[in-house]
């Protein structure tokens, strides 16, 4: 081949002996001159084609193409070449294909590739050393006139005709090269290079696509149809999604390495369309729900990239990822077995949700957006009680003896908080639960952190406004100023003439922030009521006008106790403390005298001495002996107490919610519902003057921020109404008036 190039490129630097310069000097030639030229030139192209030896000179035959065509001879020296190339071709056919593609010959496909990949490569080869030989024509007289094609498209022209278009031998090729591509995929090893330089023929003669492409598509759906519907049966999802990625993968690899690039687009297209496209809703079905119970990543990345490949692939994921959501959270939401552990079980559910989308799914925008409003939905099908154990799930973080986290991870988990939080729709009910659980930590010094409550109000303040945040901070303004006020008082205290035993702390909240408390009598030591006296006097002193109630359920004392193991500090509730206190007095007492005596409703005095004879720390005796206390029981003193610490707190059980304070809390937020409608109401009507029951419902729907029903909102107007705040309109009773 590098001789031929040599010779076909080497026109410059080739002999001039023949070579007629100038007309005028050209020599009457012999007539047959230029018949025994294209003798000559006719027998080099025969041993060309028959692949035996050239007698002459390939220098030699170039000069001569060259002497013929400057006698312009070039258009029969064109028209003899083609029939000799025509004439060679037509009798390949028969000499190598006729008798090999009748049935009964034994020649099977890979043999039958390999003789027509070898005639073509013989073809040429040859067509490439007669164009070395004729280069002088084709860029001359063949470039001259456009309308023919080259000698090289001449070759290629004559073997699409007479071989490879030829009925027989091209369905025996396609068959062949169909045959080994389907045993590649079932895992054969096929020749690549034969079917590389067989379909590189199809594609230069041009018949790539009508011949072979078309058939190979069809096949190629034909087979992926099948297999689709056997392995979406037989296999689980995890491994199907497998099975498809190497399908493509070893698809997209045939492309490169013996199919026509043309063909990528509508090949993957095809693998798509039948092993994924046609199972989208199947696969989703069947296994979503187990990749992300079982949070297999790796899986879900391929499951949404090659869900991405397909039309329609990620809308539909997408709604299924929306509607696993909601199940799965609805059950967390909707199961009340499951309130203990529900906020965690949130959080972790939004945490893996969010590692899904991060890690799997792109961070896809859609995904992002679905995964907010499912959460949205399911966390709000239980009205009220997310909202209250949101609450108390903040309330357990922030109490001191919270020794789970440090700071940075406190305040982590309160940002976790804050986006469950977002999603809740009646925030007043949280608002009420967390006022109240603050309360009990601001009093009684159970807040592990300062900076943390501010910092979880801040959060608040900033996702709900200033008005939503303003009794909380109010609440915390008061304890600054109690701690002031106290500091006055010791002073105060300091000039008494006579100075009392028991240093007395007092909270002085201002009641429009604080939760509500039922007021309780009881029978304070005499001590305790004189101390109140005075701080009563002190304070009133100093802000006349304002009226003090005492709150003897938030109330807590440290108490000195003498036992035989030795003295020892309890840290008590102040019901705990009169109940104490009352064995100074006398040795024994039932709990009817403990009643009478401290004036302790019974409810909280059975969970007092509880407290005092059933729990860890039994600083009482119980007779008879039970965890529950009755009403027939006896009390002593357990002088054998024994502890290993000096100060011991004894829990305090009145502290603890119970359900009638659950449900006084709810109550108290749909009240204060009701005043916000009846406001909004009053407001709307004042402004308009007249409106119809539609639209004033819908401006309702626009400026409460809680969730409310369309019968509820119906109650209060027709109250409004009775109370003349409005009116409705005599002839249209839909219509609305407001009185001034």
């Amino acid at each position: 081949m590098a001789r031929t190039s040599a010779v076909a490129s080497g026109k410059t630097g080739a002999s001039k002996k023949l070579v007629i310069k100038n007309f005028k000097d050209r020599p009457k030639l012999a007539e047959n001159y230029t018949e025994d030229t294209w003798l000559k030139l006719r027998d080099a192209v025969g041993a060309i084609q028959n692949s035996t030896s050239i007698k002459y000179n390939l220098e030699e035959l170039y000069q001569a193409v060259e002497n013929l065509c400057s006698y312009k001879v070039s258009p029969t020296l064109y028209k003899q070449l083609r029939q000799v190339c025509e004439d060679h071709v037509q009798a390949q056919i028969h000499q190598c294909f006729v008798l090999d593609i009748k049935p009964t010959e034994s020649l099977d496909n890979l043999s039958f590739l390999k003789r027509m990949n070898r005639c073509w490569q013989d073809h040429c080869r040859q067509t490439i050393m007669i164009r070395s030989i004729f280069l002088f024509l084709d860029r001359t007289y063949v470039l001259q006139n456009s309308l023919l094609p080259s000698i090289w498209d001449t070759g290629l022209e004559l073997f699409r005709t007479h071989i490879v278009s030829d009925s027989g031998v091209q369905k025996r090729t396609v068959e062949g090269l169909l045959e080994q591509i389907e045993l590649e995929r079932n895992g054969e090893t096929i020749d690549r290079s034969l079917l590389r330089s067989l379909l590189g023929m199809l594609s230069d003669l041009q018949v790539y696509k009508d011949s072979f492409e078309e058939r190979f598509l069809c096949e190629t759906n034909r087979l992926y149809a099948a297999e689709g519907q056997r392995l979406m049966q037989d296999r689980d999802v995890p491994e199907y999604l497998h099975h498809v990625a190497r399908r493509l993968e070893e698809e997209n690899d045939r492309i490169v390495s013996y199919l026509d690039q043309s063909t990528q687009k509508p090949l993957i297209c095809c693998v798509e369309k039948q092993l994924l496209g046609e199972h989208l809703t199947a696969m989703l079905q069947k296994g979503l729900s187990t990749l992300l119970d079982e949070y297999r990543v790796t899986e879900l990345a391929l499951l949404y990239q090659l869900f991405s490949k397909v039309k329609g692939g990620l809308p539909t994921l997408l709604q299924f990822w929306r509607d696993y959501i909601k199940s799965f959270g609805g059950e967390i939401v909707c199961t009340p077995e499951k309130d203990k552990d529900m906020v965690q079980e949130l959080l972790d559910f939004k945490d893996k949700m969010d590692n899904v989308v991060q890690s799997c799914f792109a961070r896809n925008e859609s995904f992002i957006n679905a995964m907010k409003e499912a959460f949205e939905t399911f966390i709000n099908k239980r009205p009220n009680k997310p909202a209250e154990l949101i609450a108390k799930y903040v309330d357990s973080k922030l109490r001191a003896g919270n020794k789970e986290a440090t700071e940075e991870e406190l305040e982590r988990i309160l940002d976790k908080i804050m986006i469950i939080f977002r999603f809740i729709h009646g925030k007043d009910v949280f608002e009420a639960f967390y006022k109240k659980d603050l309360a009990k930590r601001l009093l009684v010094g159970k807040s592990a952190s300062v900076d943390a409550e501010k910092s979880m109000l801040s959060k608040l303040k900033h996702e709900c406004g200033a008005a939503f945040t303003s009794k909380l901070e109010g609440m915390f303004k008061d304890m600054e100023l109690s701690k002031d006020i106290m500091i006055q008082y010791k002073q105060y205290m300091q000039n008494q003439s006579e100075p009392s035993n028991i240093e007395l702390t007092v909270n002085i909240l201002t009641m429009g922030y604080w939760p509500s408390y039922t007021p309780m009598e009881v029978h304070l030591p005499s001590e305790m009521v004189k101390l109140q006296e005075v701080f009563k006097l002190f304070y009133l002193g100093k802000h006349s006008g304002r009226k003090l109630q005492w709150q003897p359920t938030l109330g807590h004392a440290v108490l000195k106790a003498e036992f035989k193991e030795g003295k020892k500090e309890l840290q008590v509730s102040l019901f705990q403390t009169l109940v104490v206190l009352m064995f100074n007095e006398g040795e024994d007492f039932s709990m009817e005298e403990i009643r009478t005596a401290t004036g302790i409703e019974e409810g909280e005095l059975k969970r007092t001495l509880q407290s005092l004879a059933c729990g860890k720390a039994r600083v009482l005796n119980k007779n008879p002996r039970g965890k529950d206390v009755e009403d027939g029981d006896r009390f002593n003193f357990n002088n054998d107490f024994k502890h290993k610490l000096f100060r011991i707190k004894i829990n305090q059980i009145q502290m603890k919610e119970t359900v009638e304070e659950q449900v006084s809390t709810t109550e108290r937020v749909f009240q204060d519902r009701q005043y916000q409608i009846d406001a909004a109401v009053v407001r709307i009507m004042k402004m308009r003057k007249t409106l119809s029951h539609n639209l004033l419902v819908s401006e309702l729907y626009n400026q409460l921020k809680f969730p409310v029903k369309p019968g509820d909102l119906k109650k209060r107007i027709e109250s409004l109404i009775d109370r003349e705040y409005m009116e409705r309109d005599k002839e249209t009773p839909n219509q609305y008036h407001y009185v001034a």
